[in-house]
Order: C-alpha cells, then sequence, then structure tokens
C-alpha cells in the first residue's frame, strides 16, 4: 500500500487497470483513508466476501454427500440444462431452481454468521414482556431461527430443499422479508453483498455438481457434520471428497 501510493505521488503509473485498492488510496471521492483503515477494509471484504463464499459451499457439499438423492435431482438438473456445453456460465442460473432450493436449505441449517451483527439498543423498548434498555447489545440467533420448528416443522433439524416447493415455505425467501430465515440479515443493516455473495455460490457450487461425481474417500460412509464456534460457523474438520472428472 505505501509503495503504491508513492508511486501515485510520484505521477508514475500502471499498465494494469485500476483496482480496488487504487479506489481506497484514492478516497473513493472522498478524502483519503490512512493504511490502517485501509487493511481493515480489506480484510472484512476478505473475510465476508470470501470466507463467507466457501464455508457456505463446504456445507452445501458435505449435505448433498449426506443426502444422495438430493446430490442426483441437482446434478441431473445442472447436466440437463447444460447438456453439450463444457461450463456452466451465470446466463443458466434461472435454470436451476432445485439448485437454488440447496442453496437455501444450506443458509437455513448452516448460517454462517449465527448470530449476524451486534446491533444496539438507540431507545428504551419492551419487546415480548422483556425491557431492553439504550444501548444494550442485541444479538440475533440466526442459527437457532433457522431451525426453529415453530416455523419449520418437526424435521427443521433435517436437510430437505423439498421443503421450499411445497406449502408455506414455498413462499419464504432470505433476502430480509421473511425473519424466519435471515441468514443475511435484515432491514437497513441486511449484508449488502448478498447479491453477489449467491452469485458467486450458486456458479461455484453448479460447476462443482457439473463437471464431477462426487464420493467419500476410503470407503466412509459418515461425515463429521460439527461446527467450528468463532465469528463464523465454519466446518470443525476439513471435508475431504474424492471428484471424478465427468465433463471436462
Amino acid at each position: 500500500m505505501r509503495e503504491r501510493r508513492a508511486r501515485k505521488a510520484a505521477g508514475v503509473g500502471r499498465e494494469e487497470e485500476e483496482d480496488i485498492l487504487d479506489v481506497l488510496l484514492d478516497g473513493g471521492g472522498g478524502a483519503p483513508m490512512d493504511i490502517p483503515t485501509i487493511r481493515a477494509v480489506i480484510r472484512d471484504l476478505i473475510g465476508a466476501g470470501s470466507e463467507t463464499s466457501a464455508s457456505t459451499l463446504q456445507w452445501a457439499m458435505a449435505e448433498l454427500m449426506r443426502n444422495p438423492a438430493a446430490l442426483r435431482r441437482a446434478q441431473a438438473e445442472v447436466r440437463g440444462a447444460r447438456a453439450g456445453q463444457s461450463r456452466v456460465g451465470e446466463e443458466s442460473m434461472h435454470e436451476l431452481p432445485y439448485l437454488r432450493r440447496v442453496i437455501k436449505e444450506t443458509l437455513r441449517l448452516h448460517a454462517v454468521g449465527p448470530l449476524l451483527l451486534p446491533r444496539e439498543c438507540r431507545e428504551p423498548s419492551r419487546v415480548l414482556g422483556y425491557d431492553v434498555p439504550q444501548g444494550a447489545m442485541v444479538l440475533v440467533n440466526a442459527w437457532a431461527i433457522g431451525r426453529d420448528e415453530a416455523s419449520w416443522g418437526p424435521d427443521a433439524e433435517e436437510f430437505r430443499p423439498e421443503r421450499f416447493e411445497e406449502g408455506a415455505a414455498a413462499a419464504v425467501d432470505f433476502r430480509g422479508a421473511d425473519f424466519e430465515l435471515v441468514p443475511f440479515g435484515a432491514g437497513r443493516r441486511i449484508c449488502p453483498g448478498i447479491t453477489f455473495g449467491l452469485a458467486i455460490i450458486e456458479l461455484a457450487l453448479a460447476s462443482l455438481l457439473f463437471h464431477f461425481d462426487w464420493e467419500l474417500p476410503g470407503g466412509t460412509d459418515e461425515l463429521d457434520m460439527a461446527e467450528a464456534f468463532g465469528i463464523t460457523a465454519k466446518r470443525k474438520s476439513d471435508l475431504w471428497l474424492h471428484a471424478t472428472v465427468i465433463v471436462p
């Protein structure tokens, strides 16, 4: 960052196009930011934009491996939509409704940010009979909300993408309007990267299912689904799968 700023100050241009670091160094049209602030912003971009998507993909693949019928249906849908093609493109995502249900069910069971971001009460409030004083930190347990039997029925702990094809759940979405499913939060503080993150997850998962057949290695028939404790809910153990190329 210091080298880039020094080159800018000296008027030495770069052959590459402007990137996010150039924008941050220029202040995005406002006052330039100091290096610790830029470092914090980049760390947030990497953590919120990369680690969360990668963890969601791991959970999706793990759940599919534990549910072979769902895996076969998702693969058949992707390969049917892209028959005769050599790659999966964004333009074909609208042809993959079941894949989207797989992702929605993954987000329901495995909200990567299980407690979302903390909120602070701006004025004294009373919620469901409880007094919440001004300045109190409020944590929303999105993980528990997504597994609540009152909203999802007695099979709330099961991975079943088909639930979004039938009944009241078919109309439930995760974009902040339905409070029984809030993996990205809701309201004005909803995740600003929701559209970009979903595009990455959809394209990556579709590509994995399109190009490869998957199986658990070494005759394993069980997967450890324990979660690691932290700000994000990652898998506690690495996900090891054996891939066989089907569509080069």
